[in-house]
This record gives structure tokens, sequence and C-alpha cells, in this order.
């Protein structure tokens, strides 16, 4: 159901209004249902209750896009240029390599999108309705606004549901609100500006009932739910390309407009010379294959692909390539809390029992750790209160933990599970305790109440107890004693109480509060009356899902690193602060946080400012994750967002690298996302912008390389052109350079390994070109020498043999020689060369891959200079021992030429 198709009182804000003057304003019976002609026509009105999945482009249409590169028109043509003069094996080898480039290109290219239907997918299910006075079950597809639907614990909901009967309903809304613990529900009418998580009588299509029963009116179908929504959200959210792609763009096009204006230049000076129009031909394709870094795309998508393993291995798995070089230059890193920076596992971290403060130890569920008091281990004996607060959490409970491949994990509520440890941790064994004393009867907990009781017969002492935990507002009014330290009763003090809630609420920390009623041994059922007055209060426990140690660290290097981190996070804004504190995110100032609500009456100008010095985002909505992404890069910062809900698909796609989570991540995220993770741990994202940073480096490293070699080519045929001398070298022994000579010597700098200072360097800034200034500087010292040395070599050996092949082929080796030397100087073999000269002990294990390349360079070049075949193909003649060694001492001086460019241009 589209906006242009909706009812206008759809555009009610539901939760605003009572459930009466919902059923009226659908004109539907909250007993019988619709009827099915009146189906029929809300059908034909309204649509069907689905997704609709966007289209991607056919495998062949995406396959002919990879000819769609300036740089690959010039080689496009040039063959064709070829075909035309009868030159076909020239034509076949451009157009080789133009094919090469496509196929890498439309592999690399990651698979169409499909996160829409990954949506429709998430909220595709049967629904049991009421419809003709009858209950009958239909799939969610035909379900229309108006429909009445039945829900029970483990349902999915089907459509937005605005609810009209709710007993003991509990939703877990993770999904769209990115918070796991499931939201408690009612029916009672709620103020319009509610955010979409505090929505309390409302079911939302996707979600999951966990608890309870309960009914509801069908509001909002297909595109008009709030799963809708996000999926119209995705596809009206800006495609755009990565840092790195928008700088090779640029470079791409600068270097077609120069290669054109200059090859042009080479052809028309040459027919001034009276040239033949085949000789121009020649010497105008030699110069425009020249100056074309036909072997750099094969390098950035080999470099790339190394980065992806390595990210691999460190619980990063990445789907499209530019990803890996993104990360390496974010500048934010927005990041959930829940699971991400959190263990995704309540865990009671403070008790107040008896008047005295207790401090728990250990994290999540597994049953490690202990209680103490004043920083030492409890004395047993004198804590008969902290045993009885602890057993209330114990028996006062319906979870249980389990342990699955080496792991433990709550089946329940996670606030329960996290009771259940903490009394493990003292030996309180919840099956011991519950034989001693069995449950008799409970109260399950309601919202309208807030709290749970259970009735149990306490065999040693011949009576019967009620255990009670709720929120502290429900427990304390109900109290009028509590437990002393010794476990003699007094009148309670609700101040006192109350300063230990704040005290806890202030860091973060989640209050239950406990007690106890002994009632006759006759009792045998539990009813609310019996727990209204006289209740004594045994004490508070608080928990937390806490921070990974881990994270922590991480949090503080991508900080060192020159790079912010924001939490965005559907938890209330105290809990995120608290955590935010704890983890560091305060070191440069105080922990600025804002909700949803906040964000939501700012002007635009107003909320760029406050997301930019923002820390914490709490309680935020879909259109907000998006907006808080599009206001960052506004401010031009390279956007890392995590995330693992339907609700952060939106702003996944937005980002410049979406991050989902691979274990708690719903399968939209995943398909929204460009990297996802393993083990849904900051720290893993750290580790992989650790890897970007160095796949940036060592593509510069490439780009450093192959370059020189394009400018000083083309600056040879551009001058001997305009000297009116032979080329020293021609368009098919460019190639050749370019591509099989280029590859093998640059593709070992993709495995190059990450610098010791990779991660204390400032985030690169987003406006720097791919060709800084003193990358182009470099780049022209070496294109010079290059040329020098190509047209010196060529020059001499024609003049005192008069064989121009010889002439030629000794040129490319001398040039070959020089390039060896080149490399040795910005690769870690280099460096360890010289740090074993210099008597520092260091393996050669991280550059084994570079002295492979070497190899494989040098026996290439000897195949391209003594074999007949490769002789007449390319134009060569063989060289003996002697010249061989001319070719080597002529690249010796590239030596202190790199010396002296890395001084000023260091690219580790």
């Amino acid at each position: 159901m589209t906006a242009t198709n909706q009812n206008p009182v759809q555009l009610q804000q539901w939760h605003n209004l009572p459930a009466s003057t919902v059923a009226e304003n659908l004109g539907t019976n909250l007993d019988t249902g619709l009827t099915s002609d009146e189906v029929a026509k809300r059908r034909e009105r309204f649509g069907t209750n689905e997704l609709k999945a966007k289209p991607g482009k056919s495998p062949l249409v995406r396959f002919l896009l990879q000819f769609n590169q300036p740089l690959l028109y010039i080689l496009l043509i040039a063959g064709a240029v070829k075909a035309a003069i009868g030159q076909w094996v020239n034509a076949w080898v451009i157009w080789g390599v133009t094919l090469i480039n496509a196929i890498i290109g439309f592999i690399q290219e990651s698979k169409a999108e499909s996160a829409i239907a990954a949506l429709a997918s998430s909220v595709q299910t049967n629904a049991t309705i009421l419809r003709n006075h009858q209950k009958v079950q239909v799939p969610s597809a035909d379900l229309v606004p108006g429909d009445v639907v039945l829900l029970t614990s483990g349902d999915k909901v089907p459509a937005d549901l605005r609810l009209v009967q709710s007993r003991n309903l509990q939703v877990n809304e993770s999904a769209l609100t990115g918070e796991s613990v499931a939201v408690e529900k009612n029916t009672q009418p709620l103020n319009p500006d509610a955010p979409l998580a505090e929505r309390s009588n409302m079911a939302y299509a996707g979600s999951f009932v966990t608890f309870g029963t309960g009914k509801g009116i069908v509001v909002a179908i297909g595109e008009a739910t709030e799963t809708g929504r996000i999926s119209q959200l995705m596809e009206q959210g800006t495609s755009l390309k990565t840092p790195l792609t928008r700088k090779f763009d640029k470079f791409s096009r600068t270097l077609l407009y120069i290669i054109l204006g200059i090859a042009a230049l080479t052809f028309a000076v040459g027919l001034g010379y009276g040239n033949s129009w085949t000789e121009m031909f020649e010497a105008a394709i030699a110069f425009a294959v020249s100056a074309i870094p036909e072997g750099l795309p094969a390098v950035v998508t080999v470099t790339l692909a190394i980065g992806v393993s390595r990210m691999a291995r460190r619980h990063a798995i990445v789907r499209k390539l530019p990803a890996v070089e993104t990360l390496g230059g974010a500048t934010v890193i927005c990041s959930d809390k829940t699971g991400t920076l959190t263990e995704n596992q309540m865990t009671v971290q403070a008790i107040y029992a008896g008047g005295k403060q207790y401090t728990v130890t250990g994290t999540g569920y597994v049953p490690e750790g202990e209680i103490l008091l004043a920083e030492q281990p409890i004395n047993w004996d004198h804590s008969p209160v902290l045993a009885e607060c602890l057993k209330a959490g114990l028996l006062c409970n319906d979870s249980h933990l389990e342990q699955k491949e080496g792991q433990w994990q709550v089946v329940g509520d996670p606030t329960e599970g996290a009771l259940i440890v903490a009394a493990n941790k003292v030996q309180l064994e919840r099956t011991q305790v519950e034989q001693a004393m069995p449950r008799l009867d409970v109260i399950p907990f309601e919202s309208e109440f807030q709290y749970m009781a259970t009735l149990h017969e306490d065999g040693s002492r011949g009576d019967r107890t009620i255990y009670v935990k709720g929120s502290v507002e429900a427990i304390l009014q109900r109290c009028q004693q509590m437990l002393e330290a010794e476990a003699n009763l007094s009148s309670i003090n609700p101040d006192t109480i109350h300063q230990q809630v704040d005290a806890m609420a202030h860091q973060g920390l989640r209050v239950l509060a406990f007690a106890k009623k002994s009632v006759s041994v006759a009792q045998d059922t539990l009813e609310h009356t019996d727990i209204d007055k006289n209740l004594v209060f045994l004490g508070l426990q608080g928990m937390i899902d806490p921070p990974r140690k881990e994270a922590i660290a991480a949090v503080a290097a991508c900080q060192n690193a020159g790079i912010q981190v924001k939490m965005i996070t559907g938890d209330h804004a105290v809990t995120a602060r608290a955590i935010a504190e704890r983890m560091g995110f305060n070191q440069h100032g105080e922990v600025l946080a804002f909700t949803g609500s906040q964000l939501a009456q700012m002007e635009k100008s107003e909320l760029a400012t406050a997301i930019e010095d923002g820390v914490v985002f709490a309680r935020v909505a879909p259109e907000q994750k998006l907006r808080i992404v599009e206001a960052l890069q506004s401010k031009g910062e390279i956007v890392a967002m995590t995330g693992d809900g339907v609700n952060d698909a939106p702003a996944l796609k937005q980002a410049e690298i979406g991050i989902a989570m691979g274990a708690a991540g719903t399968e939209v995220a995943k398909e929204a996302a460009d990297m996802i993770l393993t083990d849904d741990n900051f720290a893993s994202i750290e580790a992989a912008v650790e890897e970007g940073r160095t796949v940036y480096r060592n593509l510069l490293k490439a780009i450093a390389f192959i370059l020189p070699v394009n400018g000083g080519e083309s600056m040879t045929i551009l001058i001997s052109v305009l000297l009116a001398r032979a080329l020293p070298i021609l368009s098919l022994q460019v190639l050749w350079l370019n591509m099989v000579n280029s590859i093998a010597m640059t593709v070992p700098l993709a495995f190059e390994p990450k610098s010791p200072r990779v991660m204390q360097r400032q985030p690169r800034s987003p406006r720097e070109p791919l060709l800084s200034r003193s990358l182009i500087k470099r780049i022209l010292a070496i294109s010079i020498f290059n040329w020098i040395l190509i047209f010196g070599v060529f020059e001499w050996i024609r003049q005192t043999t008069g064989n121009i092949a010889l002439a030629r082929t000794m040129a490319i080796q001398g040039l070959v020689a020089g390039r060896l030397f080149y490399l040795l100087s910005i690769s870690q073999l280099g460096i360890a060369i010289i740090n074993r000269l210099r008597g520092i002990r260091q393996t050669f294990s991280d550059a084994s891959v570079m002295g492979i390349g070497i190899a494989c360079a040098i026996i290439l070049q000897i195949i391209f200079s003594q074999w007949s075949l490769m002789n007449r193909l390319f134009s060569t003649a063989p060289l003996n021992l002697q010249q061989w060694f001319i070719c080597l001492l002529v690249g010796l001086p590239m030596i202190p030429l790199a010396i002296l460019v890395n001084r000023f241009d260091p690219l580790d």
C-alpha cells in the first residue's frame, strides 16, 4: 500500500486513539471481523500485504557496463583503428586487455541489491484472524486494513496492528528498534509524539510475540507498515560511490582528456613532418597505450581482494570490494550498542540488601565471579539478607540457563537470566533451592502491575512463602518492613532505598526490587490481593549489559587514530551514556547525549551541529538513523555505520561503509551492508580499519610504482615524435610492460604487511586527491628518469649497432632493471635487506611474496627477449650476457634517486 492509495484515516496516529475509535474509523467489528465482500473491496483498493523488490540489472547489462570507463574507451578505439589498418594481432591484444579488465570488474561487482526482497521475506507468515464470524488462518499477504488479528506466543506479527486486547503480551521488536528485550504491551492510548520504541499499544510487522496473547486491528499493510516505510527509505537512499571509486573516476577523466589532447598533438605534429598516416596512427596509439595504466585496475582489484582475505581472518566478511579501502578512510564510526559494544548479556553488577552495598564480578551468563563487600569476598554466615534477596531472584523466575556449543545462553528473559547467574556465583543452585521450596502458584509479570510473584512451600519451616520481584515503585508501596543486616525486621525507609536506586541508575543499571511474605500453610493459590500489603523488603539488584573489554580497547585505538566513535541505540539515554562513559567515549570531554525526540525538534542547521558534537544518540527512529548518517556526510565525513535490525538497513545502505552483525543481524541488514562481522564485536571493526588503512597504503605504493612507467613511456614517444625520431618503444611492447610486467611486479605490493604506525596517523582527508602533491612530484621525478633511460639506451644502441630491434629491447630491459631497484625501495623486502646489512635481525617471511614477484618478472623478461616466438610477436631481439649486464648497470642510478624521493614522500 503506497502513499498514493492510502485511506486518509490511515494517516492518523493510531497509538493516540482509543481502541473503539480505531475500530469505528476502520469500519470493523472486533467480535466478528470483516466480511468476505468487504475484504475483496479493500484488497482491490489497497493491494496485497507484501513488499515489492526492485528488479536488478541483468548479468549481461552489468557486464557491458564494465566497459563504461573513460580509459577503456581509448583502448577500444585504438583496437578498432589497428583492425581497420589490418594489424589484427595488435588489435586483438589491445581488445584482450580491455576484456580482462571487464571480467575482473564483473567478478568484483557485488550481486544486485536484494535487501528489499529480504525485507519482503521478513514479514511473510500465516496469520490467525476473525472473518465472517469465524476464526480462520490465512497467508499474511491476504490481510487488509481493518482485519482483526489474534496473536499468541511464537507468532510473527503479520502487519502493523493497533492492539485492542492484551493479556501478558510481550513482543520482541529488535528488528525495528535494535533492542533485544521484549516490550510489554497494553491497549491504552498514548501521546501523539510517543517514539516508535515506546508505542506499547502497537505491534509492528516483522516483530515476534514472545509471551502472552493479544488481539489487534490491522492499521497498515505492505509498504505502509513501518517495515515498508524502511524499504522505501532504502529505495530513495542515494547509492553513494566510495571515496576510492570517486577518486579513480576523477583521475580517469582527467587522464583521458590529457591523453586525447596529446595523442592528437602527436598525430598532427607527425603529419607536419611529412610522416605517413599509418606511422602517425602507430605513434598516436603507442602514446595513448603508453599513457594508460592498463594494469592498474587489475592491481587495485587484487589489492582489495587481499584486504578482503585478511579481514576475513579477523572476523570481518567484506561483500563489496571497495569497502575494504573505504573503511580504512573512515572518519566516523556510528556503532550500535547492544552486542557490538556490549556483551548482549545482562549482568547483575550491584546488590543492596540488609543496608549493605555489594559488588558482583564477572560478566555475561557464564556462572563465574563472586560477590564482594568493600572489595572483600562476603562472609556467608553474616549475609542472610543477601541470601534471601538472591533466592528471591532465583525462585521468582521463569527462565533458565543452558550451555550450547560451549556458550552459556538464557532461555527466556535476559533480565531473569542475570538473576540466576548472580545466585549461581555464590553456589545457590536453582535445582536444589526449588527442591527445598517447590513452587505452588504464580502471578506472571503484567505491565499493569509491574511485578511477578510466586508462592512456595517451605519444607524446612513448615509454612509457605511468597516471593515478589518488580519495579521499585511497585514493590516499595507494598512494603511496610525490611530486613536489616542481621535479618531482623525494621520499619522501611523509602528515602534511603530511593537514594540507592538513584545511585545505581546513574551507573546505567536497570534496578529490580525484591520482597517476600510468609502466609498460612493452608494457602495453595496466589491472588493479587495477597501481595497488596505487608511485604518485607529484601533488597535491590542492579544489572546492565556490560561493555566488552576488547571493545573498550578498540574504541581507544580508533580515537587515537583520529576516528570519532558515536553510539546509536534504541536503549534509554541514561543507560547508553553510562555505557559510553565506561568505555572511554569521554576521552575528549563530556559525553553529549541526544534522544530521538530531541533530534526531531531541531532545525536542519541545529541538527547537523548536534550530530557532529553528539556522542550518544538514544531512542532514535529509522529515519533519524538515516538523517544522522546524511548529516555527517554533509560535513564531509566518511561514515561507517553498524547495525543488525531492519531499522538499520536504510542507514547501512546510505553510509560509505555499512557493517552488519553476522550472528545477531537480520538478513535485511546483511543484504544492505558492505561488510558483515562474524563475531558482532566492535574490536573487529577496529581491526578492519587497520587492514583498510594498510590496503590504501599498498594502493598508493602500486600507483607510485605503475604511473612513472607510463610517464616515462609516454614522454619518450611524445618527444621522439616532436624531434622526428624513430619510436624507442612500440605499442605492443608498451602493453607488455603495462600489463604483464607491471602486474607481476606490482601484485606483490598487495601482500605488503601493515606498518607499525598505521593506527597512529590521523584519517586522511576525504577531499585529499588520489594523487597528492608529494606523490605527483615522486611520479614526475621517476618518470623523467625512466624517459632518460629509455631514450638514452635506445639512441646509444641504435647508433652503435644500427639494430633498431636490439635498441628497443635493451631500452625495455634497462627500464625493467631500474623498476626492480625502485620496487625494492618502496617494499618491506628492501627494508628487510637494508636492516640485515645493518646487522638488525628481521625475518623475510612478510616479504617472501615480493621475492616471488621479482623472480617471476625476471623470468618473464628473459622469455620476452630470448624466445624467438616473442621476438616475432613483439619485435624484440635476443641479448647476450654483456648486453644483459649493461641493462643492469643503467638501472643502478635508480637507487640514489629512490632514496631521495622516499625521504620527501615516505610510503610506509
